[in-house]
């Protein structure tokens, strides 16, 4: 393959004028018109009419994402929430229709069947889609959800809990639930939770008003029920909600005896006679929580260190982005919780965000990011903006097989085999202890769309008797009913972006079949991972996953064949 370069450059302009930006509606629609009203007498036309197309929704997007990157990295600054909802209320709704109107012109196009069949097949498929889908009522709706999904972010972000007289973020403080002294985390624990207990009707009640208006958006576009349209909606072309059921079943069967497993050898190790969920995270007494960064930049330093290590490439799209200043990975007050890799269309090169406190798995979710950052890198020379709009279910392939790739190089975070190897074992007892969770968060959201008339009181039953299912026997929950029955409000997804969740469980699969080929053969593993990532979004996913070397399952025994082999590589 050709040797790619992460020395990124911001596409050049030639439908817009170079120092355009978005600032209203006026200004930008003269170029939609243009499109809309342009004559296109060949296919030679055409062409360059798809390249002015996706040169102007490359350059809306970014402006969309700049707005959202600001907002999350500073919470409490009302202007910039402002300019996110002035985007979403007085911006985005003109363009909707539009880009319906956009759609059917090229649909209709007496030259759209000369273009490359092949190349252009999963674009148009997802174009036709959109025009199926296209509702003038939704979009009212839509501009409302965009702006109330940010409110969960503005509510978690001002979440704190005092530890030995310091104020911390719930993502700081879960650094105590590593430490050796027991009455401490479970202390911090119960800090956490409490902390989250005083938002819970606040967060009950903008999930109860989201579920309603998705649920409206889907009857408005024929369907029954928000999960069946969303399934349209999000491109589900190749599995189906029954699929989904199967994962669930699987995950049930094949990993939780796995998770009892592991929290069996916790309680061991810990010496315990019960293990509690302060506990999961512990090291024993004696033993010190992994350290293996003191902050961002630290953080940085050593991925890309790492990042080198496993293929120079990866580590030279951290330094571009370091260069351009896309990132933000420290933890602080008055920050949206969670973390992110923002694709920018225009200018290549993503952003990251994330919370980082200094613990292991921040060191997994700078990976895990960086691997979307790969992503958006190798992908962005393709030539229309469409065809970067890969699958979530190969990009999070991309991001998870990092994770596991870069273990054989987490020299660079600690400078001593004993840590390196806890630090390994923690990366694969997470690959299954996750699992579960997956299944918890997916099964949930399908029935709370199904009923989505339910009552809170409804809701938190049906909640615990799925949590239930997915639940360790090893893990004593006694007296933690209260917390355990919001616990469902921490994930962001539910709220910001809904049905996102089950692509975490396939895509797990995949990452761990990329680790197999790795183990056999690096460069080769590689080498598929970079073509597969390559192709962003211009072939189906079960050709996007077979471009990796990978099979396109998610069935109860592929989950129980590759999770048998992740927990026969930990070590005893």
């Amino acid at each position: 393959m050709t040797k790619p370069t992460a020395n990124i450059k911001k596409q050049e302009r030639k439908f817009l004028p170079g120092s355009f930006t978005v600032t209203t509606w006026q200004e930008l629609e003269p170029y939609f018109k243009n499109l809309y009203e342009r004559q296109i007498n060949s296919k030679t036309d055409l062409e360059q009419w798809l390249r002015d197309s996706s040169e102007l929704e490359a350059v809306v997007s970014e402006d969309a994402c700049w707005r959202q990157v600001r907002m999350t990295c500073d919470t409490e600054n009302k202007s910039l929430a402002e300019a996110f909802n002035y985007f979403y209320t007085d911006i985005q709704p003109y363009i909707q229709p539009y880009a319906d109107k956009l759609n059917k012109k090229l649909i209709n196009c007496v030259y759209t069947k000369e273009l490359d069949q092949e190349k252009y097949f999963t674009y148009l498929r997802s174009v036709k889609k959109n025009i199926d889908l296209f509702r003038e009522e939704n979009i009212p709706l839509f501009s409302e959800l965009s702006v109330m999904q940010q409110q969960y972010g503005a509510i978690a972000g001002k979440m704190t809990v005092e530890v030995n007289g310091k104020e911390y973020t719930l993502q700081q403080a879960s650094k105590f639930l590593e430490n050796p002294d027991r009455s401490l985390r479970e202390s911090v624990y119960r800090k956490i939770h409490e902390r989250r207990l005083l938002d819970k009707n606040q967060l009950d009640k903008l999930f109860t008003q989201l579920i309603h208006k998705r649920h409206q958006v889907a009857l408005n576009a024929g369907f029954s029920n928000y999960r069946d349209y969303i399934f349209v909606e999000k491109g589900r072309f190749d599995y189906t909600r029954e699929d989904c059921f199967n994962f669930h079943e699987g995950v049930k069967k094949y990993v939780v005896p796995l998770v009892d497993i592991i929290n069996k050898k916790k309680k061991t190790k810990l010496g315990l006679d019960t293990i509690r969920p302060w506990d999961t995270e512990a090291e024993p007494p004696g033993m010190k929580p992994l350290n293996p960064f003191k902050n961002g930049n630290e953080l940085l330093e050593k991925s890309i260190t790492c990042f080198h290590n496993l293929r120079p490439f990866f580590a030279d799209c951290l330094k571009k982005m370091d260069e351009l200043q896309h990132l933000d990975l420290d933890s602080r007050k008055g920050k949206a919780p969670g973390g992110y890799n923002m694709p920018l269309a225009e200018s290549g090169a993503p952003f990251i965000f994330m919370n980082a406190a200094g613990q292991m798995q921040d060191v997994t979710t700078m990976v895990h990011e960086g691997g979307h950052a790969i992503h958006s890198f190798l992908s962005h020379p393709l030539e229309l903006n469409a065809f970067k709009e890969y699958p979530i279910e190969i990009a999070e392939v991309a991001s998870m097989s990092m994770e596991l790739f870069s273990m054989y190089y987490w020299d660079s975070f600690f400078d001593n085999e004993a840590d390196l190897a806890r630090a390994k074992e923690h990366q694969l007892e997470r690959v299954i202890t996750v699992m579960p969770w997956i299944a918890t968060i997916d099964k949930f959201q399908h029935w709370v769309y199904e009923t989505p008339f339910h009552t809170v009181e409804e809701r938190t039953a049906k909640w615990m008797e799925i949590l239930n299912e997915f639940s360790s026997l090893e893990i004593d929950f006694t007296g933690l009913e209260a917390y355990r029955e919001k616990a469902w409000q921490r994930q962001l997804h539910l709220f910001e972006v809904p049905f996102y969740y089950i692509e975490y469980g396939i895509a797990q699969l995949g990452a761990i079949g990329m680790w197999k080929q790795f183990k056999e053969n690096k460069e080769k593993a590689l080498d598929n991972y970079m073509k597969a990532l390559s192709l962003g979004g211009i072939k189906p996913l079960p050709d996007l996953y077979d471009a990796a070397g990978l099979p396109f399952d998610f069935s109860p025994l592929y989950i129980k064949e590759l999770m048998e082999f992740v927990h026969s590589e930990m070590p005893e």
